[in-house]
């Protein structure tokens, strides 16, 4: 038989030894007992109940009178850490976490507990991402298209502007959404990677850029007249009359006559025997054959020095000049007629009534060349049988240029 003893107070702090041996000292209700260290005690449901149940354990771990998970202190049960006493079963890749009474095995972030084992979790079937994403062991990162860079919150995509970050445009960058696009200025034509800008040669579309010539700039283009010839705009040639700017280098005594592309120096008295300059009619260029020259009796009884200038390749036939009877005698008949001149058919005359004609280019002509042609003009009175003529002699020059 246990010894067995009552008392009020907690006995086996208030007497010294009261075990002895083996034997371990238990408070109960009203005293104490000295069981077997590998005793257990049940205690009876009320406290007036003086029954007592004595269980041998047989076991060789000492005897706790606290509930699993706890451990004895002093008087009282404190809650026991297993994960400290490493009196857990979680797995090496979970972390055990301490509860009251007990503990749990939990999984890091990113996994999720099947059983005993934690599985990665695969954040993209949740499409967290706005583009791209790409699951890794325990987490997930987001990725971007081309044109794209992530937002603050690593999962949203925003635009990136290519332009300030150094695109390859080699002259002007537009940003778009996603990309960018490389744009030429003008007279440059972008190259086939899309990057680079080519000089556009102007000259080589069309031979209709400039009317004379046109010359090839980095990224533009300039006509050019020949000499005699200015700019007129950007394209056009305008002959430069040199006898108005005072640039001719015509002597005294001789009169400047502009042409296309130049000038000529004549004399301003161009009268040749047996023709002589009038002095009244000085102003006029008239040179008169006197009737008292015999050999003035087949000419033309004056001479007239008109000059006129045409271009090259002139559409034809044209009309070029128009010749017309200063005074009109009545029953006097006039008639018009190319009295001389080297001019290979090129010119005819066209008579347009009993006072007037007109000069026409029948076939194109291509200079530069100077024609000469002494222009008649014949009437006649029948009345009284008289006859006589007037002549103009006409200098036409031919430029060198359509223009």
């Amino acid at each position: 038989n246990l010894p067995f003893t009552h008392s009020s107070s907690s006995l086996c702090q208030t007497i010294v030894e009261a075990c002895q041996g083996e034997m371990k000292c238990f408070n109960h209700y009203g005293g104490y007992l000295c069981l077997p260290r590998s005793a257990s005690v049940i205690s009876a449901p009320e406290p007036s109940s003086q029954s007592v149940a004595i269980l041998p354990v047989e076991s060789n771990e000492a005897f706790s009178p606290c509930p699993v998970g706890y451990d004895a202190q002093g008087e009282g049960c404190v809650d026991m850490d297993e994960c400290v006493l490493d009196l857990h079963d979680c797995q090496p890749s979970q972390q055990c976490v301490n509860t009251v009474g007990t503990y749990s095995c939990q999984c890091p972030d990113g996994y999720s507990k099947i059983g005993i084992e934690c599985v990665d979790i695969d954040e993209c079937r949740y499409r967290y991402c706005q583009h791209r994403c790409v699951n890794v062991p325990g987490s997930f990162s987001c990725e971007c298209e081309p044109g794209f860079q992530l937002a603050g919150n690593n999962r949203s995509c925003v635009d990136v502007n290519e332009c300030e970050m150094g695109a390859p445009c080699q002259q002007k960058c537009y940003n778009t959404y996603g990309t960018f696009l490389c744009r030429c200025e003008p007279g440059y034509e972008l190259g086939p990677d899309g990057h680079s800008c080519n000089d556009v040669d102007e000259c080589s579309y069309s031979s209709y850029m400039c009317q004379f010539q046109c010359v090839n700039d980095p990224g533009r283009f300039s006509c050019i007249c020949p000499e005699g010839y200015q700019l007129q705009g950007t394209r056009l040639c305008q002959d430069v009359n040199e006898c108005e700017t005072d640039i001719d280098q015509c002597g005294e005594g001789q009169t400047c006559i502009n042409i296309h592309g130049g000038y000529q120096c004549t004399d301003s008295n161009r009268c040749r025997e047996p023709y002589v300059l009038t002095r009244a009619l000085l102003s006029d260029n008239r040179c008169v054959c006197p009737v008292i020259k015999p050999e003035c009796r087949d000419l033309p009884f004056s001479i007239v020095h008109r000059y006129m200038s045409i271009t090259s390749e002139r559409s034809v036939p044209s009309d070029i000049f128009q010749i017309q009877a200063t005074r009109i005698y009545p029953g006097v008949y006039n008639t018009f007629r190319i009295r001389s001149g080297d001019h290979n058919g090129e010119f005819y005359i066209r008579q347009m009534n009993n006072f007037s004609a007109v000069l026409v280019l029948d076939r194109a002509v291509t200079g530069p060349i100077e024609y000469t042609l002494d222009l008649e003009m014949v009437s006649v009175n029948p009345l009284i049988s008289y006859q006589t003529s007037s002549a103009l002699r006409l200098s036409v020059f031919v430029g060198p240029y359509t223009f």
